[in-house]
C-alpha cells in the first residue's frame, strides 16, 4: 500500500491537461442540440400536435392519447435521426440522484424480425421495477409495482444513445415516490396563491412561476489518488488526515488562475451542458483549493432542478475523460471549506414581473412588499420545516462551522428594506412606499473608472436565507441535495402563507376597508408578528444562537430529531391542504430521511474501522519497531547512561505511537459493539437518533489519534494519500 500510494502520487505529477476541441459553430448555435425543444417539436410535429403539447407546457392542460401516440411518433423520429436506439423514463426517486431503466425502440414484427417503434402509451407511462429505492414504507418489495409518468413540461433529451424523457414516479396507489412529483405540485400551490394576491394589484394576471438559480459547488481529485483512498471511494468525503501546513488560508485559491487540467474539463463540462440545455454561465475557483462552482442562468425551478440533477451526472462522466473524480460532497475535507449549493428563488408574473424586484410606482412597490413579508412570515412558521428539509447526514458537517449559513434559518433583508418594514409599523396611516434608488459613488483618485452603483441590499453570508436584490437566496442547501426537497417546503410554505394573506386581506375588507387599507393593515401586523426571523449580524456568532433560542427559533441540532418537524401537526395540515403531500406521503419521508441517515453513519463507521484496524494501526505497528529496533542498537553499542540520552526522543515517541494505538483500537472495537446494540433498535426514528448520539461522535476521537499519527509516522510508510497530495496536485 505505500507503494500505491507514491505510484498514484506519481501518476497524478505527470497528468497533462486533456485537449478539449471546441464546437465549430457558437454557443448560440448548438445550445440544445441533444433537447426536444420547441424548435425540433415544430420540425418534427404537425401544427395542431405542436401547439396542443405547447399549451400543456405552458398552462398543463392535459393530453389525450392520440395527441400522445402523435408526440411519441415525432420524438421517436427525432431521437433516431441523432443516433439514439433506447428511451428510458428519466426519474428522481428518494436517494437524491436520478434513475433510469433502457429499453431498445425494437419491438417483433410476427414475422421473425422486429421493428423499431415508440408509441404515446410507452411515452407517457412506464411499469419500472425499482422496489429496491427507499419508499418509506409505501411499498413492500414484494409489491413492486409502480409507474413513471411523463412530466410534459420538462423537455426529453439524448444522452449517448438513450433517449430521457422525464418522469414522475409513483406507486400502484398513487402516492408519489419522487421528488418531481410532490415538486410540481408545489409549483401548481404557488401559483394559484400567488395569483390570487397579485389580482390586488393586476388584474390581468394569469400565471406566478418560480424561478431558481442554483450554484454548483464542487471539488476535484486527480482520479489515481481518489482510488487509493477507500473512504473518498465509498463515501465521498476523508474519514481521516491531517490539514495540510497550507491550506485556504491565504485565500489565493478564491477566484484564481483556474488551473490548466481544470480549465479544459470546465471547457469540456460546459461543451456537453450547453448541448444538454442547461444554460451555465458562471465558472470560477471556489475558497478552498481544488474547490470549484458552477452556475447557470435562472429558469423556471422544475426545469432547473432537472437541469442540476442532469448537470451532476454529467460531471461525473466528463470528470473521468479528464482523470479526476468529482467529490459533491457537502464536507470533503476536514479544516477547510465545504460546498454548498445556493439556491437563488424568486417568483415572476406571466407579465414579465419579478414579485421580489422594487417597482417604480408606488403600487407596484406594495405589490413588492406584499409578497416580501409574506415569505418572511412563512420563514418564520416554517422555519425548523425548510431547515430539515436541507438537513442530511452529509450536509450536517458543513451547517453552522463558520463556513457555510448556520443550522438556525434567520432572514436576511439589508438595512434599506429593514427600515422600510419599520416605517410601516410606525406609520399611523397609509403612506406612499418610495423605494430609494441605488446610490452611486465614484473611485477616489482613478478618474477613468465609472460611476458605480451600490447595491442597497447589502450582503451578509452568514445568513441561511437572505434577500439579494431581485430574490432570496437559500444558502443552506447542500452541494449533493437534490434542490426539490428544499423548494418543495419553501414553494408550498409561501403558497399557504399567501392563502391565510388573502384570507385575512379580504376579511377586513368585507367589513368595510379598502383594498390598500386592508392590505397595510394585514402587513403591518404580519411584520411584528415575524420580527424574530428577520436578522443582520453575524450568523456564527455564540451571541447569536443565544439569541435565536430566546426568540423562539428552532436550534435543534440533531438530525433525525430535526427531520421530525416534517411530521409536526402544522407541517402536515401545510402540505395536504395545498395538495401538495398527503399524511401517507409526508410520513414515509420522514422514514426515508431518518433510514438514509442511519445507513450514511452506519457505511462510514464500517469503513473506519477497517482503515484503522487494517491500514493505520499495522502501519504504526511497524514504525514504532523500527524505532523500538534502533533503541536496542543503542543500548547494544552503549553505555546505559549514554544510551538513554541518545534514545530519549525515540522512547517518547515510542510511548505516543503506543498511546495513539491503544485509543484507536480500543475506540473500533467500542464502537463496533455499540453498532450490534444500535441495530437491534427497530423503529427508524430511534435507531436514527442512537446513530446520531453514540456512534457518529466516536469518529472524530479516533480520527484524532489516528491524524497525530499521520504526523509521527513515517511519511514513506503511510499507505493513504494524504492531505496535501489530495488538494494541491491537479
Amino acid at each position: 500500500m505505500t507503494t500505491l500510494r507514491f505510484k498514484m502520487v506519481e501518476k497524478a505529477i505527470s497528468r497533462k491537461a486533456v485537449e478539449v476541441k471546441a464546437p465549430a459553430e457558437r454557443p448560440a448555435d448548438y445550445f440544445g442540440k441533444f433537447v426536444f425543444g420547441k424548435e425540433k417539436m415544430r420540425k418534427y410535429l404537425p401544427k395542431d400536435c405542436y401547439e396542443t403539447l405547447l399549451c400543456t407546457m405552458e398552462n398543463g392542460t392535459p393530453l389525450t392519447r392520440e395527441i400522445a401516440d402523435c408526440v411519441a411518433a415525432g420524438m421517436k423520429q427525432w431521437a433516431m435521426d441523432m443516433g439514439a436506439t433506447h428511451y428510458t423514463h428519466w426519474f428522481q426517486p428518494l436517494t437524491g440522484g436520478t434513475a433510469e431503466k433502457h429499453d431498445a425502440f425494437l419491438e417483433t414484427d410476427g414475422e421473425g424480425g422486429v421493428i423499431e417503434e415508440f408509441s404515446g402509451k410507452l411515452l407517457i407511462q412506464q411499469e419500472p421495477d425499482a422496489s429496491s429505492f427507499p419508499s418509506g414504507g409505501i411499498r413492500n418489495t414484494f409489491e413492486a409495482r409502480g409507474y413513471s409518468a411523463w412530466d410534459a413540461t420538462s423537455p426529453a433529451f439524448i444522452v449517448d444513445t438513450t433517449l430521457c424523457i422525464p418522469t414522475i414516479f409513483i406507486s400502484y396507489t398513487g402516492e408519489a415516490l419522487d421528488f418531481k412529483a410532490p415538486l410540481l405540485r408545489a409549483l401548481d400551490a404557488v401559483n394559484h396563491a400567488a395569483v390570487e394576491v397579485c389580482r390586488y394589484f393586476d388584474p390581468e394576471v394569469k400565471k406566478v412561476s418560480s424561478f431558481l438559480g442554483w450554484e454548483q459547488e464542487y471539488f476535484l481529485v486527480d482520479e489515481s489518488l481518489w482510488a487509493a483512498r477507500p473512504d473518498l471511494v465509498l463515501t465521498g468525503r476523508t474519514l481521516m488526515g491531517h490539514e495540510s501546513a497550507k491550506n485556504q488560508q491565504l485565500d489565493d485559491h478564491y477566484f484564481g488562475s483556474i488551473p490548466t487540467r481544470v480549465i479544459a474539463f470546465m471547457k469540456d463540462l460546459e461543451y456537453e451542458c450547453l448541448k444538454l440545455g442547461i444554460p451555465v454561465k458562471t465558472r470560477h475557483n471556489e475558497v478552498a483549493p481544488n474547490q470549484f462552482e458552477l452556475a447557470p442562468i435562472f429558469e423556471e425551478t422544475n426545469l432547473a432542478n432537472d437541469h442540476n440533477q442532469l448537470l451532476m451526472s454529467t460531471m461525473k462522466v466528463v470528470a473521468r475523460r479528464h482523470c479526476f473524480r468529482v467529490l459533491l460532497h457537502e464536507k470533503p475535507f476536514k479544516g477547510i471549506n465545504g460546498s454548498g449549493k445556493h439556491n437563488n428563488w424568486s417568483l415572476g408574473t406571466d407579465s414579465g414581473v419579478n414579485l421580489l424586484a422594487p417597482g417604480r410606482t408606488p403600487q407596484e412597490n406594495l405589490q413588492f412588499i406584499t409578497f416580501l413579508v409574506n415569505i418572511l412570515m412563512a420563514v418564520y412558521k416554517r422555519n425548523g420545516l425548510l431547515k430539515a428539509s436541507v438537513m442530511s447526514a452529509t450536509n450536517t458537517h458543513r451547517l453552522g462551522a463558520n463556513e457555510a449559513p448556520p443550522a438556525i434559518v434567520s432572514v436576511f433583508l439589508g438595512s434599506q428594506l429593514s427600515a422600510i418594514l419599520d416605517k410601516m409599523v410606525s406609520g399611523d396611516s397609509e403612506e406612499v412606499i418610495e423605494m430609494d434608488k441605488k446610490a452611486g459613488f465614484r473611485m477616489g483618485g482613478i478618474p477613468h473608472i465609472p460611476e458605480l452603483f451600490r447595491d442597497t441590499t447589502d450582503r451578509n453570508r452568514t445568513s441561511p436565507f437572505a434577500f439579494t436584490g431581485n430574490r432570496f437566496e437559500f444558502r443552506a442547501v447542500g452541494s449533493s441535495d437534490n434542490c426539490a426537497d428544499a423548494m418543495i417546503t419553501l414553494n408550498t410554505a409561501v403558497a399557504f402563507q399567501l392563502k391565510e394573506f388573502k384570507g385575512d386581506v379580504d376579511k377586513l375588507i368585507g367589513e368595510g376597508l379598502t383594498k390598500e387599507n386592508a392590505i397595510f393593515t394585514v402587513l403591518k401586523r404580519y411584520i411584528v408578528a415575524c420580527r424574530p426571523i428577520h436578522f443582520e449580524g453575524n450568523g456564527y456568532s455564540e451571541a447569536w444562537k443565544a439569541e435565536a433560542v430566546r426568540r423562539g427559533l428552532d436550534c435543534e441540532t440533531s438530525v433525525p430529531v430535526i427531520f421530525d418537524r416534517l411530521l409536526d401537526p402544522e407541517s402536515v395540515e401545510m402540505f395536504t391542504e395545498t395538495g401538495v403531500l398527503n399524511p401517507v406521503e409526508i410520513q414515509a419521508r420522514a422514514e426515508v430521511k431518518w433510514e438514509t441517515y442511519t445507513k450514511k453513519v452506519q457505511i462510514e463507521a464500517r469503513i473506519l474501522g477497517d482503515l484503522a484496524m487494517n491500514h493505520i494501526l499495522p502501519v504504526a505497528s511497524r514504525y514504532q519497531s523500527m524505532l523500538l529496533d534502533k533503541v536496542s542498537r543503542f543500548m547494544a553499542i552503549y553505555p546505559k547512561e549514554k544510551a538513554q540520552e541518545l534514545a530519549a526522543q525515540d522512547l517518547q515517541l515510542i510511548e505516543k505511537i503506543a498511546g495513539h494505538m491503544n485509543f484507536i483500537q480500543t475506540g473500533v472495537e467500542a464502537m463496533v459493539e455499540a453498532r450490534k446494540v444500535v441495530n437491534k433498535i427497530e423503529g427508524e426514528r430511534e435507531k436514527a437518533i442512537a446513530y446520531h448520539d453514540k456512534i457518529a461522535p466516536t469518529f472524530d476521537e479516533i480520527r484524532a489519534h489516528i491524524d497525530k499519527l499521520e504526523l509521527i509516522v513515517d511519511n514513506e510508510m503511510w499507505t493513504l494519500p494524504k492531505y496535501r497530495e489530495l488538494l494541491f496536485l491537479r
